[in-house]
């Protein structure tokens, strides 16, 4: 188990994982009015995350969130905003979250490969459990809570493909720096980011 002064770090917020924003901190608060337990709560904002935030892809947006305020406010994101705004939620409720990437193929089994991002909550029983909020609106896509089982959005299948081993605290520097730089969803989509781990001492 690990403790306070190790998950201190999967609380923080930050520019990204903002969930002292005002509207952020509302909605957390919303979902934990009635003081549920915590695998509740968890549940709770993940299904809210997944099910209430489109993926911009899928509905056909072009904004390019990259904070959680800014993925609440405009009702839509990439799977990393989506994974934002669901760390900051947890976290302004005192339920420690992380964020993981997976590298995926963009369509089938050939390049070009793009980053993938979702979370890890941490459960005292179990550790570190993967969930994914990146919508269940594509086919073949479905994404759930419930543990001990991890049900992501999508395996890893093809030659390059990875789960990234590890969580981290914070978005990697290099995919914030890219999302800020996307001009919209159709650009992301002619250039897929796939950026790499960055060295522990770069968090």
């Amino acid at each position: 188990m690990l403790s306070p002064a190790q998950l201190a770090p999967y609380l923080a917020f930050s520019p990204e994982l903002d969930g002292d924003h005002p509207a952020v901190a509302a909605l957390a608060r919303e979902l934990a009015a009635d003081q549920p337990p915590a695998r509740l709560l968890i549940e709770r904002c993940f299904v809210w995350v997944r099910d209430q935030i489109s993926h911009c892809v899928d509905a056909g947006r072009e904004e390019v969130p990259v904070s959680a305020s800014e993925t609440l406010l405009q009702g839509t994101g990439f799977c990393y905003a989506k994974s934002h705004l669901l760390a900051a939620l947890l976290r302004a409720n005192q339920l420690p979250c992380s964020l993981v990437y997976q590298r995926l193929t963009w369509s089938g089994e050939a390049a070009p490969f793009c980053l993938h991002g979702l979370n890890a909550v941490y459960l005292p029983e179990l550790g570190w459990y993967r969930l994914d909020a990146r919508g269940n609106s594509k086919p073949g896509v479905y994404a759930q809570f419930s543990p001990p089982l991890e049900q992501l959005a999508y395996p890893v299948q093809y030659p390059g493909e990875c789960l990234y081993p590890g969580v981290y605290a914070q978005p990697w520097p290099e995919l914030v720096r890219q999302l800020r730089a996307c001009a919209s969803v159709s650009a992301y989509r002619a250039a897929p980011i796939d950026c790499f781990p960055p060295a522990k001492s770069d968090l």
